[in-house]
C-alpha cells in the first residue's frame, strides 16, 4: 500500500467504523484559519516589541513583514491542500514531498511542542486575563502543589501550579471535550467566537482610531518619535537585524497556525476549492487587523504607555485610555473570548494530524481510530495530557519562545516541498496553483529560514532556538526506535 493510503482509505464515512463528517463550509473554514490565529497575542505582544525595537516605525515594519510572510505561506500551503484535501494537513504535505521521516518529525515535534506549547500558552494567557476580572488568580504558586526552579540559559523555569496554570488547565480539558462531542459542536463554537471576537477586535481599531484619539501620542508616535531610539535614527544595521528579527518572536506567534484548518481536510466541504479559499481569506483579514491594531495603539497610548504596560497588557492599556477603568473588564472579556475559540480551533486541529500519523504507523495506533462522534477521541486526549503538563512548566513568554523557531523550520521544509512535489508528482491534480510560482514561494523560504537563523544567533532568543533545534533531531532516534519495534510507516510500493 503507498504511503498515506491507509489514511486515506480510512477518512471515508463507512470505510471501517465510523469517519469524518464533512460539516465545515467555507464560512466554518475561513473562522477556524482566523480563530486559530487570533488569540491572545495580539493584545499582548506589541510591548515586548515596542522595547526591543524602539520606535513606531519598527513596531509597524514587523507587524507588516509579519503579515507579508503569513499570506506568502498560505498562497503556498493552497495549492498543497487542493492537492491532498485529506486530514493531517502539514504532516501529509511533508510526507508526501519528502518521506515518512520527515513527516514523522514535523509530527513528533507538533505533538511535544509546537501545537501543544501553543495551546499551553495560550491557556496560561486566558488564566491571565481571567485575572483582571478575579483578582486572585494570579501567578504565584500554589505552596501545597510541588514546585521547583530549573535553571536554563533561556532563563528559569518555574514548575508548579499557579492560579492562572489551573484555570488554563480548566479551559483545555473544557474545549477537549466539547471537541470529543463531535466536529459539528466543535466548529459551532468556532465560527460563533471567532465571530465574536473578530467584531471585538475590529471595535478596538475603530474606537481608537476615532473616538479614543490622543493628540499627543499621535504627534509623538507619528511625528518627531516616529523612528524613535532606533540605531542611526532608524537604520536597519546588522545588530538591530538581529533584534528585529528576535522581535518577530512575538508577531509571528500571534499569526501562527493559519495553516491549521489544513489539519481538518477531511472535514472540509468542497475542500479542493475552499481549502485555498479560506487560507487566503481567513490570513488576509487577520493581516489588516493586526496592521490597524497596532496604528490603533499608537494612536491612543505614547509608545512609552507601550512598552511600559502593566503586564504587557496593551490592549487593556488601551481600552482605559478610551472608557477609563471600565476598559480594562470589557478588554478581559474581549481577550477571554478570544483566547477560548484560539485554542478551540488549535485542539480540533492537532489530533487530525496524529490521526493520519497513526494511520501511517508513526504515533500509537489507538489515535488512528475514530470514535462514534467520528473525531479522534484517543488522539484529542493524549493531546490534553502533555498540553497539561506543559502549562506547568513556564509562563506565557517562555512558552511562546519554544514554538517559534520549530516552527519556522518547518514552514520553510513544507513550502521547499511545494517544489519536490512539482517535479517529483506532475500529474496529481492541482485544482488551485500557487499564485507568484517559483518567485513567492522561493520568497517565503528565504525570509522564515533567514528568521529561523536569527533567532540561532541572536541572543534574547538563542537557548530557547536551540531547543527548538534539540526537540526535532531527538525525533530522528524515536523514529528508528518506532520501526525496530514493529511500528514501521508504510512506505511506497
Amino acid at each position: 500500500m503507498a504511503t498515506g493510503d491507509a489514511a486515506r482509505a480510512a477518512e471515508s464515512e463507512g470505510a471501517s467504523g465510523p469517519g469524518f463528517i464533512k460539516a465545515m463550509t467555507l464560512t466554518d473554514a475561513t473562522m477556524l484559519v482566523a480563530g486559530t490565529m487570533i488569540g491572545s497575542g495580539i493584545f499582548i505582544v506589541s510591548a515586548d516589541m515596542a522595547r526591543t525595537l524602539g520606535s513606531p516605525f519598527w513596531l509597524l515594519v514587523a507587524w507588516v513583514v509579519t503579515g507579508v510572510m503569513t499570506l506568502l505561506g498560505a498562497l503556498a500551503y493552497g495549492e498543497l491542500a487542493a492537492m491532498y484535501p485529506r486530514a493531517g494537513g502539514q504532516y501529509t504535505f511533508l510526507r508526501e514531498a519528502m518521506g515518512p521521516l520527515m513527516g514523522f518529525l514535523y509530527g513528533w515535534t507538533l505533538f511535544v511542542v509546537i501545537q501543544t506549547g501553543t495551546i499551553a500558552a495560550v491557556g496560561v494567557a486566558f488564566g491571565r486575563f481571567l485575572g483582571v476580572l478575579w483578582p486572585a488568580i494570579t501567578p504565584d504558586r500554589f505552596g501545597w502543589f510541588p514546585q521547583f526552579d530549573v535553571q536554563t540559559a533561556g532563563g528559569v523555569i518555574e514548575l508548579g501550579l499557579t492560579p492562572q496554570r489551573l484555570v488554563a488547565l480548566l479551559s483545555i480539558w473544557v474545549l477537549t471535550w466539547i471537541n470529543l462531542r463531535g466536529v459539528r459542536e466543535g466548529k459551532l463554537v468556532q465560527t460563533s467566537l471567532t465571530i465574536v471576537k473578530t467584531g471585538a477586535l475590529l471595535a478596538l481599531v475603530a474606537l481608537g482610531l476615532t473616538i479614543g484619539r490622543n493628540a499627543e501620542a499621535i504627534a509623538q508616535n507619528f511625528g518627531s518619535g516616529f523612528f524613535g531610539t532606533a540605531p542611526s535614527g532608524g537604520a536597519f544595521t546588522s545588530a538591530f537585524a538581529l533584534a528585529f528579527g528576535a522581535a518577530l518572536v512575538g508577531s509571528l506567534f500571534s499569526s501562527d497556525s493559519w495553516h491549521g484548518v489544513t489539519s481538518a481536510a477531511s472535514e472540509v466541504q468542497n475542500a479542493e476549492k475552499n481549502l485555498p479559499r479560506s487560507l487566503l481569506l481567513g490570513t488576509g483579514l487577520v493581516t489588516l487587523l493586526y496592521v490597524l491594531a497596532n496604528i490603533s495603539y499608537l494612536s491612543v497610548l505614547p509608545f512609552e504607555g507601550i512598552q511600559g504596560a502593566p503586564q504587557d497588557r496593551v490592549g487593556t492599556a488601551v481600552a482605559q485610555g478610551i472608557f477609563g477603568p471600565s476598559g480594562a473588564t470589557m478588554m478581559a472579556v474581549a481577550i477571554l473570548i478570544s483566547t477560548f475559540g484560539c485554542n478551540n480551533g488549535l485542539i480540533l486541529a492537532g489530533a487530525r494530524v496524529y490521526w493520519a500519523m497513526a494511520k501511517d504507523g508513526l504515533f500509537f495506533k489507538q489515535a488512528g481510530t475514530l470514535s462514534a462522534n467520528g473525531v479522534p477521541a484517543w488522539a484529542l486526549v493524549a493531546q490534553a495530557i502533555w498540553t497539561s503538563l506543559l502549562c506547568l512548566t513556564g509562563t506565557y513568554g517562555q512558552l511562546l519562545d519554544y514554538v517559534i523557531f520549530a516552527a519556522l523550520v518547518f514552514y520553510a521544509l513544507t513550502t521547499t516541498g511545494l517544489f519536490v512535489l512539482r517535479v517529483k508528482r506532475p500529474d496529481v491534480p492541482r485544482p488551485y496553483k500557487a499564485i507568484g510560482y517559483p518567485v513567492l514561494p522561493g520568497l517565503y523560504i528565504l525570509s522564515a529560514a533567514a528568521v529561523a537563523a536569527i533567532l540561532l544567533v541572536a541572543d534574547k532568543t538563542r537557548a530557547q532556538a536551540l531547543s527548538g533545534l534539540v526537540v526535532v533531531l531527538l525525533g530522528v532516534p524515536v523514529y528508528f526506535l518506532t520501526q525496530r519495534r514493529g511500528s514501521t510507516p508504510r512506505h511506497e510500493a
